[in-house]
């Protein structure tokens, strides 16, 4: 899981049934990350990505917010700020404690097919998902995954992790992709190769209704407990983007808004110029961490693909595939 990185913590809140299909999720960094993003495809919705950017003054972030309802569920992040603020924890920008500006960077995705019309986050949402926060969260039909599609599949929350020498990488995605995750002649996910699902992946096509594309967007964060450089950050998360094209196809498409977030939490130091690698060694490390970064959010993507629950409409991978949990088909 993205909270096997000490010092991350994750908070869902969502409402499925009853019109609803829609959520938010948060990852909180009390201490503080160096933050970056890496945005792709025609279609993106965001908030205070550009303060991201190596050159500008922010450097460290308190939480990312992730959420669903498309622009309108920028909104969630409005009440993780809040949640912050109470806590006086953000930018300082005065002399007393609670003068500080939470940042709080967020990206939407698009799910509001799946619910009537006006349902959908608002800062009510962002709010709950911080005081749900935990090390320990659930995966599939919850927070910013319990709308979303990925294809003709439900989507939903994945997470992921790997050890990388001193360093641990892990990874959360809420998956709401244009493309497909699978392959439907066969039922098997894209990146099956880059990892133990705890499933027999079948080799049977599905009769799947058919569903127009609606505009999805695949949004996440990537997190390490390396001490990066905004800009050594931003390496992190465009490798996690070469994770999101392997798990799904096509990917980054006009109608996808793919954003990954990164975190570098700062615990330990990269190596510096010393060691076989001589100067050499400090980018070889970052480029060990960016290999896992791809690994890890391909593997988020296809753990959010199995654990998702039908919803809004749209059939789960577990409900089509059966068979590939221990059920008979049908």
């Amino acid at each position: 899981m993205i909270t096997d990185v000490p010092g991350v913590l994750v908070g869902h809140h969502e409402r499925v049934g009853d019109g609803w299909a829609t959520g938010t999720t948060v990852v909180l960094v009390p201490d503080g990350a160096v933050g970056a993003v890496d945005q792709r495809g025609g279609a993106p919705g965001t908030r205070e990505t550009n303060l991201l950017e190596p050159e500008n003054l922010v450097q460290r972030v308190n939480a990312i917010c992730l959420s669903g309802g498309s622009a309108y569920g920028l909104a969630a992040a409005d009440g993780v700020m809040r949640w912050l603020a109470e806590r006086n924890l953000g930018f300082p920008v005065g002399v007393q404690s609670h003068e500080v500006v939470p940042i709080v960077p967020a990206a939407v995705l698009f799910d509001l097919p799946r619910s009537e019309w006006g349902n959908r986050p608002d800062a009510s949402f962002g709010y709950a998902a911080c005081e749900a926060a935990s090390e320990s969260f659930a995966q599939g039909t919850v927070g910013a995954g319990a709308g979303a599609a990925v294809g003709s599949l439900k989507g939903g929350i994945g997470s992921a992790s790997e050890v990388v020498g001193e360093y641990t990488v892990g990874a959360l995605a809420a998956v709401n992709a244009a493309g497909e995750a699978v392959d439907l002649s066969t039922g098997r996910a894209y990146a099956a190769d880059h990892g133990d699902f705890g499933v027999e992946w079948p080799s049977r096509p599905a009769s799947l209704p058919s569903r127009a594309t609606d505009l999805n967007t695949t949004i996440g964060v990537v997190a390490v407990d390396a001490a990066l450089s905004k800009a050594e950050a931003r390496r992190i998360a465009v490798a996690a983007q070469d994770g999101l094209a392997r798990a799904v196809r096509p990917a980054h498409t006009m109608f996808d808004g793919d954003t990954v977030f990164a975190l570098a939490t700062g615990a330990r130091e990269l190596p510096e110029a010393s060691g076989p690698f001589g100067a050499a060694a400090r980018p070889a490390a970052l480029d060990a961490l960016c290999s896992a970064a791809a690994r890890v959010f391909a593997r988020a993507m296809v753990h959010g693909l199995l654990a998702a629950t039908t919803a809004g409409g749209v059939p789960a991978y577990r409900d089509v595939w059966p068979e590939a949990f221990g059920q008979p088909p049908g």
